[in-house]
């Protein structure tokens, strides 16, 4: 059986991965259950039934057998299907091979929960103090913009009202008629 899981889970990295390793743990323990549950054991167990009719006692266990090989099959295979386990050891198989041309080692927590919080949150608040900063300052360029659109809009309005009191003043006097 130890065989068999060391062969599923391919030495070389590129074997069958966990769920062929699953599949022959699951095998090994099935025939270990079943190896359990020998011929001999039942017949001691059952032993008047035993001398009485040795061949139906056989056919019983051998019933009994594959019934049970057949439940705890089915029954693997749908706890298998509930939890989604294929993909999932498909997953894990790819994070493993994904971390094993990573020179880095993995982040392992420090034991002290502030430097643990600390070493993730602050390169976070880094980025994001960096990423307002540079939306304050493009709000405070448009800001300048639109000031400068105000005070240019205000100059033409006062130049306005500056060439509308001239032609007022010039329409309500009358002309002198002595320069003629």
């Amino acid at each position: 059986a130890a065989a068999a899981a060391a062969e599923a889970e391919g030495g070389d990295g590129g074997g069958p991965g966990r769920a062929a390793l699953l599949a022959a743990v699951v095998d090994a323990f099935l025939e270990k259950l079943l190896a359990a549950g020998s011929y001999e054991r039942f017949a001691q167990c059952y032993r008047r039934f035993y001398r009485a009719q040795p061949h139906v006692t056989r056919s019983i266990h051998e019933q009994l057998l594959a019934q049970l090989r057949a439940a705890v099959t089915e029954e693997i295979q749908e706890v298998k299907k509930e939890g989604n386990l294929e993909e999932l050891l498909g997953a894990l198989d790819a994070i493993v091979e994904e971390s094993r041309g990573c020179e880095e080692p993995a982040w392992r927590p420090s034991g002290i929960p502030e430097a643990d919080a600390r070493s993730t949150v602050v390169p976070f608040l880094l980025k994001q103090r960096c990423f307002l900063r540079r939306e304050l300052s493009h709000s405070q360029k448009e800001n300048r913009a639109a000031a400068a659109a105000v005070l240019e809009g205000r100059e033409r309005i006062a130049a306005l009202r500056r060439s509308i009191a001239e032609r007022r003043a010039a329409w309500q006097d009358p002309p002198n008629p002595t320069i003629q």
